[in-house]
């Protein structure tokens, strides 16, 4: 891992580098490896890692507008919006009218979304077991304490760079 890291930068930073730098190049990695991990494990029941989120975000709580989903997930309305119209299209959700709100609609799970979200579930628990296979209990919990303060840390320390609308 750490050769891995050390590549992505030149020599002469690398030896510059905080530990904390090593840490986030190394979750960066994780999360790629998690990803490609898990669209492999539930490719042939038409989901995606992004799809699988979405989804057992909606079974999470109740129906709700995507703008809502893509702040529970912090990710971009945009990209939340394209994966659930597929979603749509192949039937795992559906949209309900928003008594509050005319043109945001509501977002649902279909019976057949709560069916392949059953299904993802049912491999990711073996899959778990793998991964951790080795792992001190423990330890785990340490690192996902760790990671959670590092999150709160850098989203209370975020300034939003983009220049504001003028208008």
């Amino acid at each position: 891992m750490v050769t891995y890291i050390r590549r992505m930068h030149p020599p002469q930073l690398a030896e510059h580098d905080p530990p904390f730098q090593d840490l986030v190049l190394s979750v960066f990695h994780l999360s790629n490896v998690l990803s490609a991990s898990g669209d492999r494990l539930v490719a042939d029941l038409g989901l995606t890692s992004a799809r699988w989120q979405i989804l057992g975000a909606l079974a999470a709580g109740a129906p709700r507008p995507v703008a809502w989903l893509a702040r529970d997930l912090d990710l971009s309305r945009q990209n939340v919006q394209r994966i659930v119209n597929d979603l749509e299209r192949d039937g795992f959700v559906a949209f309900q009218p928003n008594p509050h709100h005319r043109r945001a609609q509501l977002v649902t799970l279909t019976p057949e979304g709560d069916a392949v979200l059953a299904a993802a579930a049912a491999r990711a628990a073996p899959w778990a077991g793998n991964a951790a296979a080795g792992l001190d209990p423990a330890d785990v919990d340490t690192a996902r304490r760790v990671l959670h303060a590092i999150g709160t840390a850098v989203q209370a320390h975020d300034t939003d760079s983009r220049p504001k609308d003028t208008e």
